[in-house]
């Protein structure tokens, strides 16, 4: 077996056997196969793609490829959530706890934003006191004392992926399915949950743009679960617009705690809702969907979720008392308003419009907006600004006035704030007429 047959062998459109593919992962990642090599046999895996079998052996080698998290310490089905990314998205901060004050445990390994969309550990470091590394001993421990743990990942947790990603993102082969599906689930697998909820976000802020990709890579992530023994559920929701009313690491820790107080936004709690559910479900703790709805809102209600939220932060070294007192979170200096008027100057005939309608939104660019702001990270080596952001006033189909408020952004450094603000409004189309508004959960493939 050498890697310049299994390079051309895949050219050819040929599929690889198990330990094949495990000679490719594993001489990568020890160094023995070059950059050189390994560029030449992903893009042979772009052109070509790979078969339900080989995706699957691909995720288990490079989930094999370093430790994998034991988590037979802590009882009960523990149930892992993972999103695909986009902007706004806060439900592992609200899921969480919800799980955990109906007994499902939640033992999270989380990474931090990249590019336009925001990470989980970087909104949780926002939190004053907040420490994010925790040692597996620790980890398990307040998983079983609190019922809910996020932590960074590792370092040795699926290597291989980490090395695969860095030389796919320099050699244009990110946007592969199998590659893609391989990525995300060797973490899944490799950080030790017995079964899996997948939120596949579509969309203008999405990495899957449109619903048949997002279908795709849901359908593979699924296969890849059913073969390697977890029970996997994807749920395709939808992120042509920000997901709430917030986009920013505090402010959306913010948010989280507001949604946990009775206060959320519909759109984020129908999808926190819809994903709980499937958790509670394949922990088995609820009957069917109805069942679990109920419950969830109930934990919310009785404001159960909200004291779990507090009781994990302060845990993890957090001051809990910030999710009820906001002022206790450090602020941005700046800020700007976005007014109606602003978003009909940048298009045609619009100011004689009677009234006007936000009918869509390029979501990668309001992602691209907060990152302006300095909330996000262009290489992973970038400094980010917890404090700024911004909080929506307005959504897709909504009626806008031209004195009224659209968004307010917040930021540290004027120039920024300014070419934010540019962004933002370009970032919008108007109508006269109200749009059809898209659903907010496509469908679930399990």
């Amino acid at each position: 077996m050498n890697t310049y047959e299994l390079i051309m062998k895949k050219r050819n459109g040929y599929a690889l056997g198990r330990e094949e593919i495990a000679y490719m992962v594993d001489g990568f990642t020890a160094g023995r196969i070059p950059d050189y090599q390994m560029s030449a046999f992903l893009m042979a895996v772009y052109f070509q793609g790979m078969n339900a079998r080989e995706t699957t052996d691909l995720t288990l080698s490079m989930a094999d490829s370093g430790d994998r998290l034991d988590l037979t310490g802590i009882e009960g089905i523990k149930v892992d959530k993972h999103s695909t990314g986009g902007v706004g998205d806060k439900t592992s901060l609200i899921i969480g706890p919800v799980m955990a004050s109906l007994g499902v445990p939640v033992a999270k390994m989380s990474g931090r934003g990249l590019g336009h969309t925001g990470g989980t550990i970087d909104k949780l470091e926002g939190i004053p006191g907040f420490c994010t590394s925790l040692s597996e001993e620790n980890f398990i421990a307040q998983v079983n004392r609190v019922g809910f743990a996020i932590a960074g990942q590792t370092a040795n947790l699926a290597p291989a992926d980490k090395k695969l990603y860095a030389l796919r993102d320099v050699t244009a082969t990110v946007d592969s399915i199998p590659l893609i599906a391989s990525s995300i689930m060797s973490k899944k697998l490799a950080a030790g949950a017995d079964a899996i909820v997948l939120d596949v976000k579509t969309g203008s802020g999405a990495f899957m743009k449109t619903l048949e990709d997002a279908r795709k890579l849901a359908s593979t992530m699924v296969e890849i679960g059913k073969l390697a023994g977890r029970k996997t559920t994807a749920v395709i929701t939808d992120m042509n617009e920000p997901l709430g009313n917030a986009v920013g690491n505090i402010l959306e820790v913010q948010e989280a705690a507001l949604c946990l107080r009775g206060q959320g936004e519909k759109r984020l709690m129908e999808v926190s809702r819809n994903l709980a559910a499937h958790m509670l479900e394949a922990a088995g703790r609820a009957k069917n969907t109805e069942d679990a709805a109920g419950q969830i809102q109930e934990a919310v209600r009785s404001g159960k979720a909200f004291e779990k939220m507090k009781e994990f932060v302060a845990a993890q070294g957090g001051d809990a008392e910030c999710l009820e007192d906001f002022s206790r979170f450090p602020k941005a200096s700046l800020s700007r308003t976005i007014t109606g008027s602003m978003l009909t100057k940048q298009q045609e005939n619009a100011s004689d419009w009677r009234e006007a309608y936000l009918c869509e939104c390029d979501n990668q660019e309001i992602g691209m907006t907060s990152l302006v702001l300095g909330g996000g990270r262009l290489t992973k080596e970038s400094a980010i600004d917890l404090t700024v952001g911004i909080r929506l006033k307005k959504h897709l189909g909504d009626r806008i006035l031209p004195d009224e408020t659209v968004a307010v952004l917040y930021g540290n450094d004027e120039e920024r704030l300014l070419e934010a603000q540019k962004r933002f409004v370009r970032a919008y189309r108007l109508s006269e007429n109200r749009p059809e508004l898209r659903p907010v959960v496509y469908e679930v493939i399990q």
